[in-house]
């Protein structure tokens, strides 16, 4: 698949990979965690800290009255600007409030621990602390991570904050009371968190982190997220963190940019460390303390909360110079050339190795839109050892398609091409979209659609064509986009019963406002609107795949296309799904190349339980006869519907 210069480039980097990244002096390589910070040692608390530019370090807050005392300075312990300082049992208390006060040559400021296991934000200063965490009990854990093959995936994206309804930030608690239940009810086995890592500025989404190793305390208490990742387990479901490795908040006091007073301490020197359009800090990650920082995260998450593994933000942002901005990647030579970052590359090769050595059942799933080869590749393969990738180019085109062209003309071989191009050797991720998709800005795939009308018409017994041809479609959009996944498929949080509007996360351009950073379940709920129909679709979709196993390893198989009539068959683990995409057209007696035999309808997407118009007769059976030397079916196809078939004889 790939050239021989291109397979010897790729080998070259692993031999990064020397004797160091030894399973066990790996693991204790990534324990930075447990020596630097603030921690209570042998009846005694030890603290300490990396800033190799500081000329003198004190801790400050709740005990000091925040002002520098001698009694709470640190000493610096060795020419590699490690600092520290022991202090008496009652120096700090649980709930104390605290930071840095850290003097360089020419300066000084106030910085947030860079190992600080939780940080608060005052209500009423907006000014952001460390907080001492040491309860009088430790979580206990009830539930073990489910023991289950991880694949297929099928993947609930969510953000604990915007999951409630009213017109605030939600908590790690009613996530667990409240929104839990539904994703083991709509069939979902894993959840991805977002926005875990504490940020500063909540309308970043969570992508501007400054405390790596904090849980956002917007949401709650460190045992509350451990609650909530311990029902998920309880419930069979594995819980993914969306990891920010790929850049850091320009936050100087809450995050690690100018942390000694050098922007260099974590980050690239000059404009390499800036990016240019997230207007964060690109770390650099051929610094052995930059390594040491974020391989511990990845191990602290997984040994403290649980999580069960990761999805890696950013990815191609990492792995090139150009940070793929502006760049089409459209020939292999471009994923070998000097642009590439290889000791990103060695970062997440070894990212990988640490977290499949800690959790062997562990999942890491890489987010890159460019399409580098061998990522989601064992390493003992010459890969980077991601378990999947995702299949970005899939959303992007169903929005490219819904913009540009109006439904006859879309080419069904452009779509199936981009609903099934990817590597053999590589497993990914498909979905119709996530959160992107939904930001302000843009719209989800349903409102872009509808549009006001979702105001307006979306009750049981009322419609318009509008209306009539976004639920029609979305349904479609969904089970294609599913139906053709390789091993996992995501779905974000409350799209999966057409969730209206877009994603606004509170900010000064709309006054700060929550209406649209949160999610309308009482819409799902109210059953006299059609979301609930929606909802059950996405619900039975899911059946299907797991029942029938027409995501283990099954191939896809291409039976017919007709650009004309846009007609689309597959077959897949000896079902049969057949789409009519016409916007007008239904198809009478059309046939279908089939094997001999007979065949049941399982799933109708007309099917009135879903929204339909009820055209199709449910649970017909048709059976295969000879036409023009070939087996057929003949079947009815109304426009806009999907159908999927199984053989009578498997019942």
């Amino acid at each position: 698949m790939f050239s021989d210069a291109a397979l010897k480039a790729q080998k070259k980097r692993k031999k990064r990979l020397t004797a160091d990244s030894d399973l066990a002096s790996l693991r204790a390589f990534a324990s930075g965690h447990l020596y630097f910070g603030l921690h209570w040692r042998d009846h005694e608390w030890i603290y300490r800290e990396w800033a190799p530019n500081a000329t003198a370090v004190y801790v400050i807050g709740t005990k000091t009255d925040w002002r520098e005392q001698k009694a709470f300075a640190l000493q610096k312990i060795d020419n590699n600007g490690i600092w520290e300082g022991v202090f008496p049992p009652d120096s700090f208390c649980h709930g104390d409030l605290y930071r840095l006060r850290i003097h360089w040559r020419g300066g000084f400021g106030d910085r947030i621990p860079a190992y600080a296991l939780r940080v608060i934000q005052d209500d009423a200063t907006k000014i952001f602390n460390a907080q001492v965490w040491r309860p009088s009990q430790a979580y206990r854990w009830e539930s073990a991570p489910p023991s289950a093959s991880p694949f297929p995936l099928f993947i609930y994206e969510a953000h604990v904050g915007m999951a409630q309804e009213t017109e605030r930030i939600g908590t790690y608690r009613e996530f667990t009371d409240k929104v839990l239940p539904r994703i083991v009810r709509a069939g979902y086995n894993a959840i991805q968190l977002m926005a875990i890592q504490e940020h500063p500025y909540y309308g970043s989404f969570g992508y501007q982190v400054s405390s790596f190793f904090a849980a956002s305390s917007r949401f709650g208490l460190p045992e509350d997220l451990k609650a909530l990742i311990d029902m998920a387990h309880g419930a069979g479901i594995r819980v993914f963190m969306d990891l920010i490795h790929s850049h850091a908040a320009l936050n100087e006091v809450e995050g690690l940019s100018r942390f000694d007073g050098t922007t260099y301490q974590y980050f690239h020197v000059g404009d390499r460390g800036l990016h240019p359009t997230w207007h964060s800090r690109c770390f650099d990650y051929g610094k052995p303390q930059v390594l040491h920082f974020l391989l511990s995260n990845c191990r602290f998450w997984l040994e403290e909360y649980h999580f069960d593994g990761f999805r890696f933000d950013g990815i191609t942002s990492m792995l090139y110079r150009h940070h793929g901005l502006e760049t089409k990647f459209n020939n292999y030579a471009q994923y070998f050339e000097d642009d590439v970052d290889e000791d990103a590359i060695t970062y997440l090769t070894l990212a990988n190795e640490l977290v499949h050595d800690i959790r062997p059942d562990a999942t890491t799933i890489a987010e890159d839109v460019s399409g580098m080869p061998c990522l989601a590749v064992p390493i003992c393969k010459g890969g980077s050892g991601f378990d999947l990738s995702f299949a970005m180019g899939i959303p992007d085109y169903w929005i490219k398609l819904i913009k540009e062209l109006p439904d006859e003309k879309w080419s069904l071989g452009d779509l199936w091409f981009e609903l099934t191009n990817r590597r053999k050797d590589e497993q990914t991720i498909s979905y119709a979209e996530s959160h992107d998709q939904a930001l302000v800005g843009d719209q989800t795939l349903i409102f872009r659609m509808i549009g006001a009308d979702m105001y307006e018409h979306m009750s049981a017994g009322d419609s318009t064509l509008k209306v009539d041809r976004g639920i029609a479609l979305i349904k479609m959009i969904k089970l294609i986009t599913l139906a053709t996944a390789n091993t996992g498929y995501l779905n974000f949080m409350g799209n999966e019963f057409g969730h209206p509007e877009w994603i606004d996360f509170p900010r000064e351009g709309n006054g700060w406002s929550f209406h649209y950073a949160r999610r309308q379940w009482s819409l799902v709920d109210d059953k006299t609107l059609r979301y609930r129909h929606l909802a059950q679709f996405d619900r039975d979709c899911l059946t299907v795949a797991k029942d029938f196993h027409s995501m283990d390893d099954a191939p896809l198989h291409l039976i017919h296309i007709d650009e004309t009539a846009k007609v689309l068959a597959f077959s897949r683990a000896e079902l049969i799904f057949a789409f009519n995409f016409h916007p007008t057209q239904s198809h009478t007696d059309y046939p279908i190349p089939m094997k001999p035999g007979s065949y049941r309808m399982i799933l109708d997407s007309d099917d009135s339980i879903y929204s339909g118009h009820n055209r199709l007769e449910p649970n017909q059976t048709y059976f295969t006869m000879r036409m023009g030397g070939s087996d057929v079916i003949r079947t009815y196809l109304p426009t806009r519907t999907a159908i999927i078939l199984k053989p009578k004889e498997k019942d």
